[in-house]
């Protein structure tokens, strides 16, 4: 029953992603409840059937480099380089973190807040409380909280099913003696731990997968609405990068789980497929889709708010926190510093796109 626990998530995950891909159109098809004069993208520069060329090369670029991002670090496993537990993993690994870090506060917490304090949504409630960091917050707290009561939930169970699996004791024989210590020693050995290692990255891999693809969609969505080549060029390199590094480190939460191959193959597909489609859907609602309608900020910035609290958590916590605080890395001087460098690189790369963006 543990270990199909994962699964679940991955269930849930879906079931909640994909309603919202199809829903998210018809939420922010509103019309516009403000002039285009103020708004963030009202500059009003529409060139006709051009863009849909900008779109289609965005859909092939994005969806190559996320394929690609989120591949390396799994077919990596079959390259001793790029095993888990060799030091360019942990490498690549803080890279990524700091690429998901910079995503959460510089990419989606400020478009967040841009989105909730826009003056095409109502002052009262929205503009008299600094909402975006309230629901960043609560999804954060959200996330530790499924984190550890789906560890919680694993170690009950392994340890009750552990001790079902134990003999009777006092039945006088040696050997069930010999047996009952070595099932013992087993249930908290080293194969124990490696295996409850594995239960913390396949968590870690969902619930990070929700971050980053709800954001996606929304992204992906006002992409393929916008009529604008000014905004739709600098996006596509932008989102371009923005997935591949994205993907770097979703792959490399998913190499580290060691997903059966149907499991870890529907999540890459999964965020692989997420912008492209969001662009498709948003190709199909442009006449209809203002991105300047108080539905369509109130949306984005709730679900940005809550795909920024994850993310930055997330990388904080699950990421940075266990391979920084890891043996491995504190005894290793060199490798300490060459991980704070990739961490600043991924920090600084990833910032540098919001200047695209």
């Amino acid at each position: 029953m543990a270990t199909n626990f994962p699964n679940f998530t991955l269930l849930l995950l879906l079931l909640f992603l994909t309603p919202l891909i199809f829903q998210f159109p018809h939420l922010v098809s509103s019309e516009c409840t403000c002039d285009r004069g103020t708004s963030r993208g009202g500059d009003g520069h529409r060139d006709g059937n051009k863009p849909i060329l900008y779109k289609i090369v965005a859909i092939c670029s994005i969806l190559a480099a996320s394929g690609i991002g989120v591949t390396i670090p799994i077919a990596g496993r079959k390259f001793p380089a790029l095993h888990p537990e060799n030091n360019l993993f942990f490498l690549i690994k803080a890279f990524a973190a700091g690429v998901i870090l910079a995503t959460g506060f510089v990419h989606i917490l400020p478009d967040a807040f841009a989105s909730l304090s826009s003056p095409c949504v109502k002052e009262n409630p929205w503009a008299r409380f600094p909402f975006p960091g309230l629901f960043a917050m609560v999804a954060a707290v959200m996330t530790m909280m499924i984190d550890t009561f789906a560890t919680s939930y694993y170690k009950r169970s392994h340890f009750s099913n552990t001790n079902k699996a134990l003999p009777v004791a006092g039945s006088g024989n040696d050997s069930s003696h010999a047996t009952h210590g070595h099932a013992h020693g087993s249930a908290f050995g080293p194969e124990d731990s490696e295996e409850s290692h594995h239960f913390r990255h396949r968590i870690v891999s969902q619930v990070l997968e929700i971050g980053i693809v709800v954001h996606s969609v929304i992204i992906g969505v006002s992409l393929g609405a916008s009529g604008s080549t000014r905004t739709i060029k600098p996006l596509v390199a932008a989102l371009t990068f923005h997935q591949f590094f994205e993907g770097l480190g979703l792959g490399g939460c998913i190499s580290q789980a060691k997903f059966k191959f149907r499991v870890a193959a529907t999540m890459m597909l999964f965020f692989s497929l997420t912008t492209p489609i969001g662009i498709v859907v948003g190709i199909c609602i442009s006449r209809g889709y203002s991105e300047d309608s108080q539905a369509a900020l109130l949306v984005s910035g709730i679900l940005n708010s809550a795909s920024a609290g994850i993310l930055i958590y997330m990388a904080l916590v699950d990421l940075l926190a266990q391979d920084f605080m890891n043996p491995k890395l504190q005894g290793n001087l060199r490798l300490q510093l060459g991980a704070n460098v990739s961490l600043l690189l991924g920090m600084g790369c990833m910032s540098s796109l919001a200047r695209l963006a």
